[in-house]
């Protein structure tokens, strides 16, 4: 995968659990498990806005672009 995600990070920087973000952005604990685990292939930018909000983040804070020659 050339983008990864660091959710994770930022859930703990907010000190945020997986069920408590679920709850307040309205998407199941297992969509937003597979999220954070990196097992999407995609993220409905209506996700992405209400994660962003709820953390206080931008959208480059929770997704890095990685270039295969640095792996």
């Amino acid at each position: 995968m050339d983008i990864r995600i660091t959710l994770d990070i930022e859930m703990a920087k907010k000190k945020i659990t997986l069920k408590e973000l679920s709850q307040k952005i309205g998407i199941s604990i297992t969509n937003l498990s597979l999220l954070k685990t990196g097992k999407v292939k995609a993220i409905r930018f209506s996700t992405l806005m209400a994660i962003c909000r709820e953390l206080e983040c931008q959208p480059g804070d929770i997704l890095e672009y990685v270039n295969d020659d640095t792996r």
